[in-house]
């Protein structure tokens, strides 16, 4: 019943102005939420949340929070975004789907309430948007599944963002830089202010490592706000990460980095293990408990430890191995990173768990993208380099792309056809026998799991 619903839901839903097909300015603003909100009783009050912003890694920080709050036996529900293969993935727990039945009632609650209400009552009569709408489904399948807390990821910046109606436990800003500028800003701090637009009169704040103009921007906001600030940094005396040796020929799921950091916060030294490889993820782990612990101090060294370690999101440096993709290629790896800095942290930690082994790179990115200077970290690791666009969703520029990576001094095929390239990217890995690392957009990392799926 989940996926027939589902797919009426989204061609619903696919009928309102959608940002992440078709970005565009000026569809930002909070009125509507909160008179939505208003119509459906207040859901996103239904039960206490966490908020987290960021450039990169929020993501990953949301799901460490949900996870260790699973564990330490409270239901927590968990709202991320893109998805990867299924529209469910961003409105769930931490480890999966809800029953069907929440998602159908809350679906027709949202649609029997929208349909009623007259295009002239909206806030300036303006047209609802793909992500309003599906944040309030959000709300509306939380109430639903009787969550204990959930967990909020920041869609878009965090000022003017739809999620931005909740009152958080405590709100997480993960790190800053350079992206979406067109309509977040072309600086650093003025992205910050607005991803510091979370911040909540009175409400607690962590903050993750910044450029000291960075920080100056979350500080002003905070004492502007009441609202304590704390540190990342302050808090963490130490962190250390250990990569798990890569086996291809084992079968079961194994835990690829060690990780250990300690704080006042903690009556001991954190040590677990993450799915998630990269050093950035032992601090967005640190981040994580750090914010849980501030929450909730009841929770234990013992239930964080157990949260962190089950916690994984599709596309941030996903391995599947060669028994996973029935095919002769060592492992895929499967990562989303779409700023210079995040495929910078990917390369990183490739050549870490993959050093010296024969790799091929499938590459594609969305038209703002920076892949003039994300290009050149390619360089010197690839045997064989495939260029397309990230699907149909996206806007691209291939041609661009194809400039860049040719200034970087680097060869490839280029092929407009993404489902073409993914299959001769995949048939020339098989027939070298060498590694494919996927990269440069989610919706790329989507493409290719279709069709790597039926045989996982």
């Amino acid at each position: 019943m989940t996926d027939s619903y589902i797919s009426s839901l989204l061609d619903w839903l696919d009928s309102y102005l959608n940002f992440e097909k078709l970005p565009q300015k000026n569809i930002f603003w909070l009125d509507t939420m909160e008179f939505l909100c208003g119509k459906l009783g207040q859901p996103q009050n239904s039960a206490p949340a966490f908020h987290v912003a960021g450039s990169k890694g929020k993501g990953s920080v949301s799901v460490m929070i949900a996870s260790i709050l699973e564990e330490a036996g409270f239901k927590s529900g968990l709202y991320t975004s893109p998805h990867i293969i299924d529209f469910t993935e961003r409105i769930g727990s931490a480890h999966g789907k809800f029953p069907a039945e929440i998602y159908q009632k809350a679906g027709e609650e949202l649609k029997n309430t929208i349909s009623s209400i007259p295009q002239k009552e909206l806030p300036e009569g303006r047209p609802l948007t793909w992500f309003e709408l599906v944040t309030l489904y959000a709300f509306l399948c939380f109430k639903s599944a009787d969550v204990d807390y959930s967990v909020f990821e920041v869609g878009l910046g965090g000022r003017l963002d739809a999620t931005n109606v909740i009152k958080p436990l405590i709100s997480v800003i993960n790190t800053i830089e350079l992206e979406h500028t067109e309509f977040l800003g072309d600086t650093v701090e003025k992205i910050a202010a607005e991803k510091g637009g979370i911040i909540k009169e009175g409400l607690p704040v962590i903050v993750s490592r910044q450029k000291d103009s960075v920080m100056a921007v979350f500080e002003k906001i905070a004492e502007e706000k009441n609202a304590r600030l704390y540190k990342i940094e302050d808090l963490i005396n130490s962190v250390k990460s250990e990569y798990i040796p890569f086996n291809q020929d084992k079968n079961e799921s194994s835990a690829a980095m060690k990780v250990n950091f300690d704080s006042p916060l903690f009556k001991r030294q954190i040590q677990t293990t993450l799915k998630m490889p990269g050093d950035f993820q032992a601090w967005n782990a640190a981040l994580a408990s750090c914010a849980v612990k501030i929450a909730l101090p009841q929770i234990t060294e013992e239930e964080i430890e157990r949260g962190l370690s089950k916690a994984f999101l599709s596309g941030r440096f996903e391995i599947i191995k060669k028994h996973q993709a029935d095919k002769n290629i060592p492992a895929l790896i499967l990562d989303g990173a779409h700023t210079v800095n995040s495929v910078n942290f990917t390369m990183q930690t490739f050549n870490k768990i993959f050093e010296n082994q024969k790799a091929h790179l499938l590459f594609a990115c969305a038209k703002d993208k920076d892949v003039e200077d994300i290009a050149p970290l390619f360089k010197d690791r690839f045997s064989k380099i495939t260029l397309t666009r990230p699907g149909e969703v996206k806007q691209s520029d291939l041609y661009r792309t194809e400039k860049a990576f040719s200034k970087a001094g680097l060869s490839f095929d280029s092929n407009e056809d993404f489902k073409t390239a993914i299959l001769q990217a995949l048939k020339k890995a098989e027939e070298d026998s060498a590694l494919l690392l996927v990269t440069g957009s989610f919706y790329l990392v989507s493409e290719v799991k279709k069709v790597i799926q039926p045989s996982m």
